[in-house]
């Protein structure tokens, strides 16, 4: 084949430090355009991103040769950094160590972009933490729980 061809698409999810509830509305959407614009800096698409004050939705189709690992350090320092630069929070802003990266097949692209987009509504429901692991058993993945938080 003499070309590359693909279509990863990735639902990406972290939270603040300590999951402290600083997202406010008043930033949401400053801070959204901000990380769309760092997913475009690495020649990926932002697909949409939702939040509520503790923790932050991202779908993105990313480039064949872009490390997850790499993009999600890149969206929150510099995210963190430009809201700390910008003072758009009281106090230091900081968002907690690691994250959750999902695949999403084509077929499920829409729902998945809804849900990313509705947090507000899932969150009326039940908190990010049993949304988190609610992800990761869907997802088969193996974890302690008294790791997930620190």
């Amino acid at each position: 084949m003499g070309s590359t061809l693909t279509n990863l698409v990735a639902h990406i999810i972290f939270s603040t430090k300590d999951r402290v509830p600083v997202i406010g509305e008043s930033i949401q959407d400053r801070l959204y355009e901000y990380i769309g614009g760092i997913i475009r800096g690495e020649r990926g698409v932002l697909l949409a991103v939702g939040s509520i004050p503790d923790h932050v939705h991202v779908l993105a189709k990313l480039r064949a040769d872009q490390s997850m690992a790499e993009l999600v350090k890149r969206i929150k320092g510099n995210s963190s950094r430009w809201i700390n630069e910008n003072h758009l929070i009281t106090g230091h802003f900081g968002w907690q160590d690691g994250y959750g990266a999902f695949s999403v097949s084509q077929s499920q692209l829409a729902f998945v972009q809804q849900y990313v987009l509705d947090q507000k509504e899932h969150h009326k429901k039940r908190s990010f933490q049993e949304e988190f692991v609610d992800f990761l058993k869907k997802q088969g993945l193996e974890f302690d729980e008294k790791y997930l938080w620190s």
